[in-house]
């Protein structure tokens, strides 16, 4: 139970995402079937459908399940006890919804009638009820009304895509694929401004004014969203275009609008992410105290020589996990508070903060130099360059020994054992991700996978390894460095993201299309260089 509670802080994050993600698709599915379809889903969309709505009640069940152990567990309360709490209500109404939905979805065609509407509204009902506008005392109903207006706008935009592209799919003349694109794209539009205007409306009561936006984590994380809601602005634009200015029967259009159809959907899920991480965070009007000044931002953002020298092990601070383990193995009757996920901390030591910092400006200089061989590699008289994914070894090892001394190889905590702590575990996943991408990404500029399917390898793992850099939490014991330090490792997402969309564009987009293809094929290695010098500039004092 113990390891469950340590992870749980984590796991509630990736579940509420999986919930709003899979209720946007099913939401989505809901009305595209009534706004662009006007009739039967085409098979591939049907199934999405179904497969969706059986998704998003499993994730619900589980969701319940997870939060009302935790809750019967911490609070000595039995099960059954739990089952009158909002979320217990609400969580399981949307499940019922959503298994409704896949139902109706499987036996009727996709002809999901009004029945199909009402589970639509229940699960965006109880996404409304779950967040924060439902527990708020002040300006509550304005509240309701925009969450409610920004998850619906949200469902049909970016929820309504995966649909799109599969009507496309088997759509039998231009002239109709090009007729159900209208239609979506009247839906887009209305969807848009929509969700613009709720999100202006929940930034200003939410945030309230500018050091609520720069000076706390919940500001910029909204920051954050805006950043990537532009981005698939962009897209959708160059889709609008490639619709207006379609030509006859020429058929490329339709191909290039796929492509960058598939780049919409994955950063209009990461921008879902980012949603469900905001929900483990007080709205910035709640925190009127502690806030982070300009001025201390820019201190600790000054350029400064990068430290490369490493310190001592022994000017770290003790193991917080043996710590802990002394202090309620002592039975200290004292009150303190607990939060899933999260270790007891002590005040970092300049060993510590010499330790931290090394490890990132050693990182940097790896990624820079990857992204500038990675420039150079487009060049044949720098043949070399091409194995410039190789590099990304080397950062695995490196930062599997380096990035958590108090774990196995260096510290005292054991390589199993170092798994129950949330961060490390989402540093020990970061590895992996690394490790699959050089593996795949040499592979493919080597020459030796030819397969378009291995060459995506690398942008989707640049694309996940970005989303869940998102879900990164800090220790909340100091608001200002939890701050401080995000606002090092959300730009390094942002990147992250960028450049994996970008590199997909790259590879999917028709070579005909010369000029997108040429701006993506620059955009993605100065994203690496970008996040070896933001690496660089990493300090944590």
């Amino acid at each position: 139970m113990l390891q469950f509670l340590d992870l749980f802080g984590f796991l509630s994050v990736i579940l509420r995402a999986s919930a709003l993600s899979l209720s946007a698709v099913v939401v989505g599915g809901v009305i595209f079937r009534f706004f662009v379809a006007r009739g039967p889903l085409a098979s591939g969309a049907q199934r999405v459908l179904i497969f969706s709505g059986f998704a998003l009640a499993i994730v619900q069940l589980f969701y319940v399940l997870a939060n009302s152990e935790i809750l019967s567990a911490s609070a000595g309360l039995p099960l059954v006890a739990v089952a009158g709490a909002s979320y217990f209500i609400w969580g399981c109404s949307s499940a019922i919804a959503a298994c409704t939905i896949g139902i109706l979805a499987a036996k009727t065609g996709s002809r999901i009638g009004l029945l199909g509407i009402l589970c639509a509204g229940i699960i965006l009902s109880a996404e409304v009820a779950t967040s924060h506008a439902a527990a708020r005392l002040d300006e509550q109903t304005i509240l309701i009304v925009a969450t409610a207006a920004h998850q619906a706008s949200a469902a049909a935009w970016i929820g309504g895509l995966p649909y799109l592209l599969l009507t496309l799919r088997s759509c039998d003349d231009v002239l109709q694929a090009a007729s159900v694109c209208r239609r979506f794209s009247r839906l887009a539009v209305v969807s848009v401004s929509l969700l613009f205007a709720a999100g202006l409306v929940l930034s200003k009561l939410y945030i309230g004014d500018a050091s609520g936006l720069y000076g706390t984590t919940y500001g910029i994380m909204v920051a954050a969203k805006v950043l990537l809601f532009g981005l698939i602005l962009l897209l959708g634009s160059l889709n609008f275009r490639l619709i207006r200015n379609r030509s006859g029967s020429d058929i490329r259009w339709l191909k290039q609008l796929r492509r960058i159809s598939e780049a919409e959907i994955g950063i209009g899920i990461t921008v879902i992410l980012a949603a469900a991480s905001l929900t483990s965070q007080p709205p910035a009007i709640d925190l009127t105290k502690n806030r982070v000044s300009l001025s201390t931002i820019a201190r600790r953002m000054a350029p400064q020589v990068p430290r490369m020298s490493t310190p001592p092990l022994s000017t770290l601070s003790p193991s917080t996990r043996e710590l802990w383990k002394r202090q309620h193995s002592s039975n200290v009757d004292t009150i303190q508070t607990y939060i899933p996920g999260q270790e007891p901390s002590v005040p970092p030591t300049e060993g510590d903060i010499a330790w931290s910092e090394y490890n990132h400006h050693w990182a940097g200089l790896i990624v820079l130099v990857m992204g500038v061989l990675a420039a150079f590699a487009r060049y044949r008289r720098f043949a070399y360059a091409k194995h410039w994914p190789l590099a990304f070894i080397g950062l695995a090892v490196f930062l599997l020994v380096r990035a958590d001394p108090e774990n196995w190889p260096l510290g005292p905590n054991g390589f199993w054992e170092s798994f129950t702590s949330a961060d490390v575990a989402q540093h020990r996943l970061f590895v992996l991700l690394i490790v699959l991408f050089a593996v795949f990404e040499w592979g493919v500029q080597t020459r030796r996978l030819t397969s378009r399917r291995a060459a995506l390898v690398f942008p989707a793992i640049c694309c996940a390894g970005g989303a869940l850099l998102l879900t990164h939490t800090h220790a909340v014991t100091n608001i200002v460095e939890e701050l401080l330090a995000e606002l090092t490792h959300l730009p390094l997402a942002l990147l992250a993201v960028l450049a994996g969309w970008a590199r997909w564009l790259e590879i999917r987009v028709p070579m005909a299309s010369r000029i997108p293809a040429k701006i993506t094929a620059c955009t993605w290695p100065i994203s690496f260089v970008l996040i070896g010098v933001v690496l660089l500039l990493y300090r944590e004092a």
